[in-house]
């Protein structure tokens, strides 16, 4: 009998298989102590698993095709630096020797610690990353206890349907192998738009839903199952008129993937002739390439917080100019430079934050509020991208501002920095604008005074809406209410556009919402004018600006926000 099964759809597309559960959840960790004389032999024995995942990673990561995405690569790098980052491997040793306990149980005792202090950061992205962590102990355990999960055999790829994989997370290995065995979507319980699962099924275009509690209880091996990327559905056991609909509907989507191509290299204007800027975000210079191939146009968010994780010590000046101006030249027209975004949890001093854990981090010292308070930090970073601005068309983005006050004291820490530079002889850009990152109600309201200081805005809607419902949006117990739609969202969306506007000075948006195809027109209809994405997205956004008569847009969606009608929205977005 068929039935349906809803989660969060994160990768878009139709997929049709049949169910591959990927066995291999919960380990039942051992823990029992040790003679005196056995615990050389377990550390030994640690480091002998801890040297296998190593070699496993390697194998795995010479298997990655050449020309794919940068950042498929960047997941196995991350997880070899962890695999080698004390806080991991000689914690464990010495837990080992300090409680005469098993590896088995050093490392689940230090893997939750982990886990811990990554779960208090505020930043969502950030936040997620406690995956990491437990990939890369589930991987030495595994090896430690010889239970290693096997995956499907690859010979499913040519069987009549492929394998859609279920399983209750996926590590960014497997989906690698996975994905090179044909499979045909992924679907997990757990996860949400930031996971990795999320983040590499967009990159090799696998549909995948993710955060479908009892999928691996409900499903079985072998049945058929549709699964519907976009809409975040799962039909299985479906009847023939069921699979003959949803067979015309993926030759469609299919059809029109492939017609994209021949947009790369046409600008983004829509029917009534208004040209509008597309530009990818990215956190690797390698992925700029990527991005302009795809037709973007420069990167309107590159994240920097990466050189500060997985290490003892802070990045220098020098390390970070390096890898700025590295990004900088690779990038054909503006790249917009976020600052530190992380919180006080977060270690920025090469040691531990003192004084208590804070109950609620994304409403403490974090990002912008942090690198006031802690000014070499900041000052190091900034000269840094001062000095890359002689590399390429470089914008600073200061992120979580609330007040025209705290965004000033920053320019002004910014104006005293370039004053040191110009003395010290450096050459770079005199002139680099300074923008704000609209991610707070706040800053949203108080946007037509923060424009008179500003040189650009730039809409974080991850943070933006999460902020205005009071949800976090990584909690699979109330992710279901992240709702872009919410007349909230698009009051704050639009107020923000207008004070640019009135204030003759570009908007963008970077959050994920401007590389969601199903909100472009409605975004078009807000009047934003400047979209910045996942590179995958750009060219089926651009097909959509391309269809689109803006001007009509604007006056259906100046409607809504008069209404506040949540079902005009749905049905503007399903248009």
């Amino acid at each position: 009998m068929s039935f349906w099964l809803s989660g969060i759809g994160v990768s878009r597309g139709i997929a049709i298989g049949r169910v591959q559960k990927l066995h291999g959840g919960d380990l039942e960790i051992p823990e029992y102590t040790l003679g005196a004389h056995e615990v050389g032999h377990e550390i030994t024995r640690f480091y002998g698993a801890q040297q296998r995942a190593k070699e496993q990673l390697h194998d795995i990561r010479d298997q990655i095709p050449g020309g794919a995405p940068a950042e498929i690569a960047a997941f196995i790098d991350t997880h070899l630096l962890m695999l080698d980052d004390r806080s991991l491997t000689d914690a464990v040793a010495t837990m080992i020797r300090s409680h005469n306990i098993n590896a088995e149980a050093a490392l689940r005792r230090q893997r939750d610690a982990l886990v811990a202090a990554f779960e208090q950061m505020d930043d969502a992205y950030l936040r997620s990353r406690k995956d990491d962590v437990q990939h890369v102990a589930a991987r030495i355990l595994r090896i430690l206890m010889k239970q290693e999960r096997s995956l499907p055999a690859g010979s499913a790829a040519v069987a009549a349907e492929p394998n859609v994989i279920v399983a209750d997370d996926i590590t960014p290995a497997d989906i690698i192998l996975l994905a090179q065995q044909g499979v045909a979507a992924f679907i997990t319980e757990y996860g949400g738009p930031l996971s990795h699962t999320a983040i590499l099924a967009r990159s090799y275009s696998i549909p995948a839903i993710v955060g479908l509690h009892g999928a691996r209880r409900l499903l079985r091996d072998g049945e058929t199952i549709i699964v519907d990327g976009d809409l975040g559905h799962a039909l299985a056991d479906p009847d023939a008129q069921a699979l003959a609909f949803f067979r015309d509907k993926r030759s469609g989507q299919l059809a029109q993937r492939a017609a994209l191509s021949g947009l790369r290299h046409k600008p983004a204007i829509s029917r009534d002739g208004i040209k509008i800027r597309l530009l990818a975000n990215i956190e690797l210079s390698e992925d700029a390439a990527h991005a302009a191939e795809l037709g973007a146009e420069g990167v309107g968010l590159y994240r920097t917080e990466f050189l500060y994780m997985n290490r003892q010590g802070l990045p220098s000046e020098d390390e970070q100019y390096e890898a700025y101006a590295r990004v900088a030249a690779a990038v054909k027209g503006p790249i917009t430079i976020r600052t530190l975004d992380l919180g006080a949890d977060k270690q920025v001093d090469s040691g531990s934050r003192q004084g208590p854990t804070p109950n609620n981090p994304a409403l403490g010292l974090r990002a912008i509020r942090l690198c006031l308070k802690e000014p070499e930090l900041f000052r190091t970073q900034v000269r840094a991208l001062l000095r890359a601005s002689a590399h390429g068309d470089v914008h600073i983005m200061l992120p979580m501002i609330s007040s025209t006050q705290e965004f000033r004291q920053a320019q002004q820490f910014i104006e005293a920095t370039r004053q040191q530079l110009i003395a010290e002889g450096h050459r770079f850009e005199r002139e680099i604008p300074v923008g704000a990152m609209i991610e707070v109600p706040a800053a949203a309201l108080a946007a037509p005074w923060l424009a008179r200081y500003a040189s650009f805005f730039s809409i974080g809607t991850n943070d933006l809406i999460q902020y205005t419902l009071a949800i976090d949006r990584v909690d699979d117990e109330v992710n279901y209410l992240y709702d872009p739609l919410h007349p909230a969202v698009l009051q704050l969306i639009r107020m923000t556009i207008e004070a640019g506007d009135n204030a003759k000075i570009p908007v963008a948006m970077c959050g994920e919402m401007a590389g969601d195809p199903r909100y472009t027109r409605l975004l078009l209809g807000l009047g934003l004018t400047e979209f910045s994405m996942h590179p995958a997205s750009v060219l089926e956004v651009k097909r959509i600006i391309m269809e689109s008569d803006i001007g009509a847009l604007r006056e259906e969606v100046g409607r809504l926000l008069i209404s506040g009608d949540a079902h005009a929205a749905e049905a503007l977005v399903g248009a």
